[in-house]
């Protein structure tokens, strides 16, 4: 996003902005809320998958995540006289997302706390939209999972029975249980509510690619970079599979590795930004003690993302040598 400064001439007429950058100029008609609804769409696949796999269970925590996130963020921005941006439709992005990263199982009030505190704590503390420092969806789902452990890994499949997920049966050892391949692609696991179908995240992510929301560069070399890091790190070539479409791995790939305020803004950075999420992703499943490490990959880049742009910054344009 580039950074503009508001300059405001009392002698001219009223309302009357002038926005100064440095050259080159480079003029779009894309906004935050265009931008916000391209990615609602896209996730409105796996979002209908959602509550066709876990049924209202999954259709409750959705609507609790995006209340709880708009009305966070429209009472903190009331309370401190700012401009309202819900408009923008970012809450309700990450209010998607937070439940997304939620077992069906999970309670109303635990899928509100952990909405109230994306936004307040990790958007609006740190000065609101494009100010974060990590997402606020995976932050989210950081500290529900160290604060309600047991919650969150309460994990059901879509016949409403308790099971262990994919990549629990695989750290467990018990891979002669796995479910078929064509139920990991399309979500008929356990799992949490927003991340079981690859197929479905999948298209969403494509979308945003061809729309030129995202960059292809992120969710590609993460994949790539995990699948190839698990198989050094030791994992059966036929195991590869279920880790590529267990997980959250499509989700944080396509729609929260690619966050534009939390990544790299060229795309060498981008390049660093996702090897790094593939790397770390691998060796904590592997060598870890937790089935799954999307989460803690992505926020941990999160906050490398300074060093990585500071690394990789480029010249200014018309810079003498």
């Amino acid at each position: 996003m580039e950074n503009k400064t508001v300059i405001n001439d009392s002698n001219s007429l009223k309302g009357n902005e002038f926005y100064v950058s440095l050259a080159p100029h480079i003029r779009s008609n894309d906004s935050v809320q265009k931008i916000m609804l391209d990615v609602i769409i896209a996730l409105m696949p796996a979002l209908v998958g959602s509550i066709y796999f876990f049924g209202m269970s999954s259709a409750i925590l959705i609507a609790v995540c995006i209340i709880s996130c708009v009305g966070t963020e429209y009472i903190f921005q009331k309370l401190m006289h700012k401009e309202i941006q819900i408009w923008d439709l970012s809450a309700a992005v990450t209010g998607i997302l937070i439940a997304f990263n939620l077992p069906a199982t999970a309670p109303w009030w635990m899928a509100a706390f952990g909405s109230i505190f994306a936004i307040l704590v990790v958007k609006e503390c740190f000065g609101g939209i494009g100010c974060n420092f990590m997402n606020p969806a995976i932050a989210a789902r950081i500290v529900l999972m160290a604060s309600w452990a047991k919650l969150m890994t309460n994990y059901s499949g879509p016949d409403g029975i308790s099971g262990a997920t994919p990549l629990q049966m695989i750290k467990e050892g018990t891979v002669t249980n796995l479910p078929l391949l064509k139920d990991m692609a399309i979500g008929n696991i356990s799992g949490v509510i927003g991340e079981t179908s690859a197929i479905l995240l999948a298209i969403g992510g494509i979308y945003l690619i061809v729309r030129g929301i995202i960059n292809f560069r992120i969710p590609l070399i993460y994949l790539l970079t995990t699948a190839i890091f698990l198989l050094i790190l030791g994992i059966p070539v036929n195991i590869l599979p279920y880790e590529i479409l267990g997980g959250g791995l499509f989700l944080g790939a396509f729609f929260m590795a690619t966050d534009y305020t939390t990544t790299p803004m060229n795309n060498k950075g981008k390049i660093i930004f996702a090897l790094g999420c593939g790397i770390i992703t691998a060796v904590i499943r592997v060598k870890g003690s937790l089935p799954e490490g999307v989460s803690y990959s992505i926020a941990l880049m999160n906050v490398a993302t300074p060093l990585i742009d500071k690394l990789t910054k480029t010249k200014a344009y018309g810079e003498a040598k």
